[in-house]
């Protein structure tokens, strides 16, 4: 089913798997202790539900259906899986070990998106 739609819609829903995906570990501070599955997926259904167009172009018997959640399931932990292996870019390390040696602090990360997080956050203490 999930194969079946647009190329269009499919690119919507991975943007907002991602978008969503990264807002909640940011409003968690990317703390892998407070993370809950089912806490993202409900911020992802709020995300989509009063941001997302790509809900309208699906018809309601296919988003009702099981077997489409399921390859949503599938497709959920893909797009997890990408963005927590994607490696930080050489200059998001050089910035922020720049910004830590200025301002003291030993943050980790061990993705692109959570250093992108780390730098925003340091910019902001930066301030």
């Amino acid at each position: 089913m999930y194969k079946q739609l647009s190329s269009g819609v499919k690119i919507s829903i991975t943007r907002s798997i991602s978008t969503s995906f990264e807002s909640y570990l940011a409003s968690i501070d990317w703390n892998g202790d407070h993370f809950s599955m089912e806490d993202f997926i409900a911020s992802w259904q709020t995300y989509f539900r009063e941001n997302a167009a790509w809900v309208d172009k699906i018809p309601a018997d296919i988003l009702m259906n099981s077997e489409f959640h399921e390859e949503m399931a599938k497709k959920i932990d893909e797009v997890i899986a990408k963005i927590l292996n994607e490696e930080p870019t050489a200059k998001q390390i050089e910035k922020i070990e720049t910004l830590q040696k200025e301002l003291g602090t030993n943050y980790s990360y061990d993705c692109k998106a959570e250093a992108a997080y780390i730098e925003q956050l340091l910019k902001e203490k930066q301030k």
